[in-house]
């Protein structure tokens, strides 16, 4: 992990990026927990329910680029496939996208298991 960012992002840059992986992670159980109630189960469900177990992990920061980046994929294909509005879905999938491009941040277990260690010598 510490190989794919030189740097995790702290003060307020962190706060944007938590403040990010958590909204993202809120929309994300929302529309899982709307899909899964609102009808029988059925194979469009899929890419919420996947979408939603990966906002857990998205939401406190761990393994973040594969994270944010399935949460991509999963988001831009719930957006083909439910055509009625496909912008919330591509909303996301960009957040995700890019949260994965730019690291989770120093307020993440990212940063905690993978971050720079400082040496006192």
């Amino acid at each position: 992990m510490q190989r794919l960012y030189s740097t995790f992002a702290d003060r307020w840059p962190g706060v944007g990026l938590l403040i990010q992986r958590v909204l993202v992670a809120i929309i994300l159980a929302r529309f899982c927990v709307i899909h899964l109630t609102d009808s029988p189960f059925s194979i469009s469900m899929i890419p919420h329910i996947i979408a939603a177990c990966a906002g857990m992990l998205f939401l406190v920061g761990l393994w973040t680029p594969f994270v944010g980046t399935l949460i991509a994929v999963a988001e831009l294909w719930a957006a083909a496939t439910h055509l009625n509005d496909p912008w919330i879905p591509i909303m996301v999938a960009t957040i995700a996208g890019t949260v994965a491009m730019l690291g989770p941040g120093a307020f993440s277990v990212d940063a905690r298991l993978f971050g720079r260690r400082h040496l006192d010598v």
